[in-house]
């Protein structure tokens, strides 16, 4: 089931929402069937690459409690 993200062209209310099939969402503060879908920042990526290379790699040598990468370095 994919997540999709509409703005309500009544209320402009912006939400997400789960949509199955034919499903037809409507606004869940005004119900309005009137929406503009939205390109959802997380699916939207430019360039090549694969998701693990957007992060550096764990240095392992700064002694975080949380573990290795934790600090961001």
């Amino acid at each position: 089931m994919p997540i999709f993200e509409y703005v309500c062209q009544d209320c402009d209310h912006p939400f997400e929402t789960l949509v199955q099939g034919s499903q037809q969402p409507e606004c869940p503060a005004c119900g309005s069937a009137k929406l503009a879908k939205q390109f959802s920042a997380f699916a939207v990526k430019a360039g090549g690459g694969s998701l693990a290379s957007d992060f550096p790699p764990a240095c392992a040598t700064c002694g975080d409690p949380r573990g290795p990468g934790a600090c961001q370095l």
